[in-house]
């Protein structure tokens, strides 16, 4: 048996970077490696993705799915649980999903509506996976690689100024309250570490504090720089998240975001995907957006209300169910 583990993925990727950040926070033995031509088919034959990352483990399993993988890291890892047992681990991950579901769309946006970000995210991209590729086909491969960005951008809702605009504005008030919260605490929930810091750090690592136009506001915040450079590696082990129900300042902002953007969005998702529909609109920022349908938030979405039904006990569910009330969200996570 292998003594570390592997994550195939890249270092422009969101979730790759995810599961680097948490890979620290678990002080689990890795090696990260880009998905090149020569391991391609292998692992995506054997984790039955074409996306990144997947993780390999020391039995030589291969995993997709960053969620799950932290779910699985954290029986080995107890005592360093990103998602934390009962009902903190209900509201870290409802906090996540916002990023993992929804913000993902900004990042997308940021790097392939800037001409400048989608040239160097391009070319870092080609150039990680293919260091001695000739410069004709590392210019093919790049315009491949942008008209793809563009064709993502149509399917997750960007492609209006009014969305791009709004996006930009939502993930700047992000910016701001976690400024704030790192003020107050170590980390966004607490004063240890839990799975929303690691797709916060991804998001930060893999496009806005790497791509040149999302730096540009990154910059205005010294906290987030200092803790996404310096501050948020620095884990001992030692720390307590913030109790359930207050979570903190960051945690709260966040889920009343989520009621007037995920929500709609997840809601519409799921009625087109209960009638076989392959687009849906939902009303976002005041304006009908279209959305190409997709099966993973629904499957998401299902894993917080299975962990709500199957993880708590009476009284913690009970609790929980009134807590989604009070914050709007019980017709997206209640059981």
């Amino acid at each position: 048996m292998a003594s570390k583990y592997i994550v195939y993925g890249g270092s422009q990727s969101y979730f790759s970077m995810k599961l680097v950040a948490a890979m620290k926070f678990y002080g689990a033995p890795y090696e990260f490696r880009g998905k090149s031509p020569d391991v391609r088919e292998m692992v995506e034959s054997r984790s039955g993705t074409h996306q990144v990352p997947v993780l390999q483990t020391p039995e030589n399993w291969m995993i997709g799915d960053t969620t799950p993988i932290l779910s699985m890291l954290d029986e080995r890892y107890p005592g360093r649980r990103m998602f934390p047992l009962g009902k903190q681990g209900v509201l870290v991950n409802m906090v996540e999903e916002f990023f993992d579901e929804w913000i993902a769309r900004t990042m997308v946006h940021y790097r392939w509506h800037y001409p400048e970000s989608a040239r160097f995210a391009s070319e870092q991209m080609v150039r990680g996976n293919n260091p001695d590729i000739d410069e004709a086909t590392r210019q093919a491969m790049q315009e491949q690689i942008t008209d793809w960005g563009g064709r993502a951008c149509r399917a997750t809702g960007t492609d209006s100024v009014i969305q791009q605009k709004a996006a930009e504005e939502e993930y700047e008030r992000i910016l701001v309250s976690m400024e704030e919260q790192l003020g107050e605490s170590r980390y966004l929930l607490g004063e240890r570490p839990c799975a929303v810091d690691c797709i916060m750090l991804g998001g930060l690592w893999a496009h806005t504090w790497n791509d040149p136009d999302p730096k540009k506001l990154v910059a205005k915040f010294p906290r987030v720089i200092d803790w996404c450079e310096n501050r948020a590696e620095q884990w001992d082990g030692a720390g307590e998240l913030a109790a359930f129900p207050e979570g903190t300042g960051f945690s709260r902002f966040v889920l009343k975001e989520a009621v007037t953007t995920y929500k709609p969005f997840a809601l519409c998702n799921a009625d087109a995907l209960s009638h076989n529909a392959k687009a849906f609109k939902a009303v976002i920022y005041g304006e009908e957006v279209s959305y190409l349908t997709r099966e993973y938030p629904e499957r998401s979405r299902q894993m917080i209300i299975d962990r709500i039904n199957n993880r708590l006990s009476g009284d913690d569910k009970e609790a929980v169910v009134n807590w989604l009330s009070d914050v709007n969200l019980q017709d997206c996570f209640a059981p």
